[in-house]
């Protein structure tokens, strides 16, 4: 009798033990979880009839991935290139190299010299009293002096771009070492300041604020307040007016034809339903101010004061030559173009319009309209130069990119 009391006491316990658990289960709060290889964090949300929640994917563009894996080698080409540039006779002592890009890159290097024999030739050795060393080959070498001509042509892009690039900003001024972070993606000389800055006072000025030098607008231009996208806008022949609702409508790629509307890129294996359509078509139709207005006048939760940040950072992308920027690089402006504070979040959900990939060694913004599948569209004098060079290697010039026209380099 004893044993049977204790055994029902057991069962009893072990009953409201397991219906306890259950409670604490249905009224826990559901935990986060993140799927490996996407950048987007869903959560775990109510299901019923035993379904399982939709997850939020990120959506891969493996043509601007494979474009990321396109530029190592053709980076390292041009980085010796500008090394050996840089060296009095254009030649430099094999054990030096270490010197100029550490003990690890060093050997990636001595990889593309060898490599590459068309490009980069070694001299000297131990049948010699010359210590061994690099050097370009004459058809290099020949190539390599194009480049001034080059440069020619890119002054005027530059200081265009360096223009608008403090017109956008709120106080129309940059600190220098911002622009020098985005130096190379901009296509500036490494000696700029001392080069470029001061040949044009008329337009820029370099100032102390407050113990850090700033790079300052002179003279506002109406005529550079115009953004690429409403460039493009106006040469596709778009209307100033948004066209009747019963006239035009948003196709499944997400486009309009529209004066506020942004060129959409989803990828491939994007599929929009129509709620999502009509969401975007509502944005698309909004009109929001130019990115060229000072930012302090908006108030950031109205919906046409966000879309006008896309409009910035298209706007910022569209001044770098490859039409590209690295996180880091972007954040670096919060304060200059009052970029909002989760700035993925925001390059995320415009996924039609930018694109992250985390190919390379940081994180790279793209602005997809400027690209057809891996290859840029447009290209900058520089960036010719650059393929040609290259070109050296064996590797193939790109046909579908065209060079920048020459009555937009003077405009």
């Amino acid at each position: 009798m004893r044993r049977r009391s204790i055994f029902n006491g057991l069962h009893k316990s072990l009953k409201s033990c397991l219906c306890h658990k259950t409670n604490s289960y249905a009224l826990s709060p559901p935990t986060p979880f993140q799927k490996l290889g996407s950048i987007w964090i869903p959560s775990r949300q109510k299901s019923s009839g035993g379904r399982r929640p939709k997850k939020k994917i990120y959506h891969r563009v493996q043509d601007l991935d494979r474009a990321m894996d396109l530029q190592k080698k053709p980076s390292l080409i041009l980085q010796l290139k500008s090394i050996l540039q840089s060296q009095k006779n254009q030649s430099l002592l094999l054990r030096d190299l270490e010197k100029e890009v550490g003990f690890v890159q060093k050997w990636n290097f001595m990889s593309v010299i060898e490599k590459y024999p068309a490009i980069f030739r070694v001299g000297g050795g131990s049948n010699t009293r010359t210590p061994p060393f690099v050097a370009f080959t004459a058809k290099a070498e020949k190539i390599a002096r194009e480049e001034a001509e080059a440069r020619e042509l890119m002054e005027p892009i530059l200081v265009k771009n360096l223009r608008k690039l403090l017109m956008l900003s709120v106080d129309c001024r940059v600190p220098l070492e911002k622009i020098e972070f985005i130096q190379n993606e901009l296509g500036l000389p490494q000696d700029f300041k001392s080069s470029l800055i001061p040949k044009y006072p008329d337009f820029f000025s370099v100032k102390d604020v407050n113990g850090k030098a700033y790079l300052l607008l002179e003279n506002w231009d109406s005529a550079l307040a115009v953004t690429s996208r409403e460039e493009r806008l106006r040469v596709e022949g778009v209307p100033s007016i948004n066209p009747l609702k019963r006239n035009a409508r948003i196709s499944k790629d997400g486009n309009f034809f529209g004066p506020f509307a942004f060129k959409m890129c989803f990828a491939a294996g994007f599929r929009p339903n129509m709620s999502y359509l009509e969401e975007l078509e509502k944005w698309q139709r909004m009109e929001f101010p130019s990115p060229y207005l000072n930012a302090r006048r908006f108030e950031i939760a109205d919906p046409k004061a966000r879309k006008r940040v896309a409009a910035v950072l298209h706007e910022l992308l569209s001044l770098t030559m490859e039409k590209r920027m690295t996180s880091a690089q972007l954040d670096a402006f919060h304060s200059e173009y009052m970029l909002p504070s989760r700035l993925l979040l925001c390059l995320i959900k415009h996924h039609g319009i930018f694109y992250i990939t985390n190919k390379g060694a940081r994180s790279t913004v793209f602005l997809k309209d400027c690209y057809n599948g891996s290859n840029l569209i447009e290209k900058c004098p520089l960036l010719s130069f650059h393929d040609n060079f290259v070109a050296l290697s064996g590797r193939a010039p790109i046909d579908s990119c065209t060079v920048m026209p020459s009555s937009q380099l003077f405009t």
